[in-house]
């Protein structure tokens, strides 16, 4: 029997080992190629190997076939240590800034980097952004290399690549490959609360341990930030993936800036076209995202959009889905122009939008309701849904027992159709006993709260 495909984030706890190989380039800029060592020895020292240190409940490791492939033994219930691995990219060695992934350093009690030349550093966070999972580090010393940061846009399917990083401990470890596709989205599935995706796919072995580390074009620069890998048994099988500089470049300018991500933010609630929607509306497309609520004196409303018309572009980039409109905008920053193009009765219409800053305005589940506690939600409007999200769920917490998820979409309560925060609190504050109306990717769940 096939085992179950998994997305997996590209950071190991401590064990293991692999390796992959790729065809060489016959001409680099012209000049024939019989080696790529010219360009690893020029770009391996900016790669350093991070060590992080986190406490974490036994709950984590609750998945028999996630210990098994990890080493990790049976344990009892309650917290323990635990180290892992993963790796970053000196992009400004001046003020030691590094970019890595935020999943390799969330959480973290403590983070260690190991430079090419065998210092070992003390390392403190910057700033981090669960959604595009990028995260900026910092540490203080002399003589460390950078790596340029390179135009990701300007990647095609087919380029050669070189993935650099710390697969299984393996310090830099250097694999290659092509570019195997641009722009995909859905990688994430639910491992992050909210995800903006525009990954780059390549088939340069990356494996756990590699998240945080660089894939790099073949002039040294860095194009891509490795973060997770589709694979069957949690190994490499040729499918991995980057963020690229220019979402990872963005990221880092903001979070250095204001110490803080601010997202463009279109201010409509949206839902999915698909045929049988198309059918039901009696319209001629059958893909795209249908405006079905717009904030008064948002980005939406200033740029002459209604309900009922139909986002099929943006910045002449399609968009099939509601997904994908919430993934567009959200990659975007607050004060940017987007060129909207829309469908409205059976013509087709331009708009420009000046986006606005999403603001997300957090209520913690003790607020709400005692079984919700340890859970914290936020208005889903700010997302481009309807309902009420869950951002944070903590393991073990009343709400994880009740399988109270981070990214659920509380839609009612009781029967009753909530859009707020406000709206949940109302409703629960009358009732002991409350019944929970949940999305969850293409799922509508029941969840009893008591």
């Amino acid at each position: 029997m096939l085992k179950a495909t998994r997305i997996i984030l590209a950071t190991v706890v401590l064990g293991a080992s692999a390796a992959a190989t790729a065809q060489l380039p016959s001409a680099i800029d012209g000049q024939p190629v019989t080696s790529l060592a010219p360009l690893v020895e020029k770009t391996a020292p900016a790669v350093v190997n991070i060590r992080v240190s986190q406490t974490v409940s036994a709950r984590q490791f609750g998945d028999e076939a996630f210990r098994r492939f990890f080493g990790i033994p049976d344990m009892p219930q309650g917290s323990r240590q635990v180290a892992s691995a993963g790796s970053g990219v000196i992009v400004d060695a001046e003020n030691g800034y590094i970019l890595t992934n935020h999943h390799v350093v969330a959480d973290a009690d403590e983070i260690q980097i190991s430079t090419f030349d065998g210092r070992l550093l003390d390392a403190e966070i910057v700033g981090s952004d669960e959604g595009t999972d990028i995260a900026v580090i910092r540490v203080e010393a002399d003589n460390l290399v950078e790596m340029p940061i390179g135009d990701s846009d300007s990647l095609r399917v087919g380029d050669f690549v070189l993935a650099i990083g710390n697969p299984f401990g393996l310090s830099h470890t250097v694999t290659s490959g092509i570019v195997s596709a641009l722009g995909r989205m859905g990688i994430g599935g639910s491992a992050r609360q909210q995800s903006f995706e525009d990954f780059i796919q390549t088939d340069a072995s990356i494996n756990p341990g590699n998240s945080g580390g660089a894939l790099i074009n073949m002039s040294g620069e860095l194009v891509g930030i490795n973060s997770a890998i589709i694979s069957r048994s949690g190994g490499n099988v040729g499918i991995g993936f980057a963020v690229p500089t220019e979402i990872a470049g963005s990221i880092m300018r903001q979070l250095l800036d204001f110490g803080e991500v601010r997202r463009g933010l279109l201010g409509v609630n949206i839902q999915t076209i698909d045929p049988e929607v198309a059918e039901a509306l009696d319209i001629s497309v059958e893909r795209g995202a249908l405006i079905t609520g717009i904030s008064p004196g948002s980005a939406a409303e200033r740029a002459g959009l209604r309900v009922d018309d139909i986002i099929v572009e943006v910045n002449e980039e399609k968009i099939e889905s509601a997904s994908e409109l919430a993934n567009a905008i959200g990659l975007m920053t607050s004060g940017d122009e987007v060129d909207i193009s829309y469908i409205r009765g059976d013509r087709t219409r331009t708009a420009t939008a000046e986006l606005g800053q999403r603001v997300m305005e957090v209520s913690s589940g003790e607020e709400i309701h005692p079984g919700l506690a340890g859970a914290q939600f936020a208005n889903a409007s700010a997302t481009g849904a309807r309902g009420i999200e869950v951002t944070v769920v903590e393991e073990g917490s009343p709400a994880a027992q009740r399988d109270i998820r981070a990214g659920d979409i509380i839609t009612a309560v009781n029967r009753i159709q909530v859009d707020s925060v406000a709206e949940l609190q109302e409703v629960a504050r009358n009732n002991s006993i409350i019944f929970l109306y949940i999305t969850r990717g293409d799922r509508t769940l029941l969840r009893q709260v008591r």
